[in-house]
């Protein structure tokens, strides 16, 4: 991919997290091969499962719209309890999860024609707790295989911001698997496998709450220094450290991959094809312990008037393409800054009320055509009077374009600016409905308009 464009605009990793990737032509997935990994995942864990015999106590493992807003208990599934069987799996450390998520999208409005594009994906998840297994507590093995494929709106619109976090590339894979260890109750821990960069760093805390990219997954272009991202995930070791009660520190090496969706198809190979990327990010988290905070919160972890605020860096040593010449530059790096904050309670020690969250990032201008990014959002917990879960979100997303990547003779870049509103409802315990709307000036750094509305379904097997 550092081939120069039919187009006037020398190529750059920078334009945004995934918007080249829409450009790549993958093989179509079946259903026959999401079985045979399902199956593979499955045979594993069942084998685990025999010597298992403590609860869980992995914690939220998924990533952005896959992650769960409720806990799911004994009627949060649509297959039930499996005769038992999940508890009993549950009862020895063994936790499994099958789910259905869809993003059901519109463009109501803009100069393209009007499309409708829906993107579907199914994920498999294990999580187990391998304490007793090996004789040593706190050792922890998690792994997640998926099908994914449909319309994406973003790539017809022409925007920065995808309106939908989970479109991408359509694929048929194991996702990430690794193994964890904690010591010293939980301030230390360790992890190598297989996962994403984005799915832990740079990641939005309430991506539940929203449903385009850069607050429904994690900021829009940290894919500028090939930070990797899921599905596609690569080879990869964590190391996190919690000093004090609120505070800890983290950082992740992982492997390069400038095509992630063109190799280990099937995310069974490891694969090694770049230079090692490094990732840190430190965090003060106020109102709870930095060891039991996760990536993304949940309707328990929101409890009372906690917060989260995180500044991280990622850089890449390898070779990178300048827009004005044929020369290419040694390193690339990105900056990020990220605050959640609950401002408001009915109950102190209550969900109910209202957070906020701000974010914005920063890379070379010289190096990245998509070189910053701003998002900032309110979310109001429960506003609804009934008997359900629910959420209001308003999110809003700021795309800024270097001009130095501008063509001789083209008008300058415009800022890309993206609106929306999402109502999250519970209706029952293993089904989750989110409509949004979604409102878009300046698509694609020009002057063109754009609405979409649409809804995300979300279903628990």
């Amino acid at each position: 991919m550092t081939k120069t464009l039919k187009t006037s605009i020398r190529w750059c990793p920078a334009e945004t997290n995934h918007v080249f990737l829409r450009r790549v032509t993958v093989r179509t997935p079946t259903v026959l091969e999401f079985a045979k990994i399902v199956v593979l995942v499955w045979a594993g864990f069942c084998l685990f499962s025999v010597h298992a015999d403590a609860q869980t106590a992995l914690g939220e493992t998924l990533s952005g719209p896959d992650s769960h807003e409720t806990g799911q208990g004994s009627h949060g599934h649509l297959f039930g309890t499996w005769g038992g069987e999940r508890s009993r799996l549950l009862d020895r450390g063994v936790q499994f999860d099958f789910q259905y998520i869809s993003d059901s999208l519109w463009n109501i409005k803009s100069e393209q024609k009007e499309r409708f594009a829906s993107w579907n994906r199914f994920r498999g998840t294990v999580d187990i707790d391998l304490g007793t297994l090996v004789g040593e507590q706190g050792l922890y093995f998690h792994a997640t295989a998926l099908w994914q494929g449909g319309g994406n709106l973003g790539t017809y619109l022409g925007l920065l911001t995808s309106p939908s976090g989970m479109s991408s590339g359509n694929t048929c894979r194991l996702d990430s698997w690794w193994i964890e260890k904690r010591w010293l109750d939980e301030r230390v821990t360790a992890r190598v496998g297989q996962f994403a960069g984005q799915d832990f760093y740079g990641a939005q805390h309430y991506a539940a709450s929203f449903i385009f990219e850069p607050m429904g997954y994690a900021l829009g272009n940290l894919f500028t220094d090939f930070e990797s991202f899921d599905p596609p995930s690569t080879s990869a070791f964590e190391l996190r450290i919690v000093p004090i009660h609120d505070f800890y520190l983290k950082s992740m090496v992982e492997a390069e991959d400038r095509e992630p969706f063109a190799h280990n198809l099937t995310g069974l190979v490891p694969q090694f094809r770049g230079v090692p990327v490094s990732v840190s990010e430190i965090g003060f988290s106020p109102g709870k312990k930095a060891s039991s905070v996760r990536a993304f919160d949940n309707v328990e972890t929101r409890k009372g008037y906690s917060g989260l605020y995180q500044f991280g860096a990622s850089y890449n040593p390898g070779k990178f393409p300048l827009p004005t010449s044929t020369n290419q530059r040694s390193g690339n790096y990105l900056l990020y800054w990220m605050a959640s904050q609950a401002l408001w309670r009915v109950d102190p020690k209550g969900a109910k009320g209202v957070d906020a969250t701000f974010a914005y990032d920063w890379s070379p201008p010289d190096v990245n055509r998509n070189n910053t990014l701003l998002t900032a959002g309110v979310r109001f917990n429960e506003p609804l009077p009934v008997h359900i879960h629910n959420t209001m979100s308003l999110g809003y997303v700021r795309n800024s374009l270097s001009h130095k990547f501008i063509p001789p003779g083209v008008p300058p870049f415009k800022t890309e600016h993206g609106v929306e509103f999402n109502t999250l409802l519970d209706p029952l315990p293993m089904l989750l409905i989110q409509p949004v709307i979604q409102y878009y000036a300046n698509v694609g750094g020009r002057a063109q308009r754009a609405v979409v509305f649409g809804f995300r379904t979300k279903v628990e097997f």
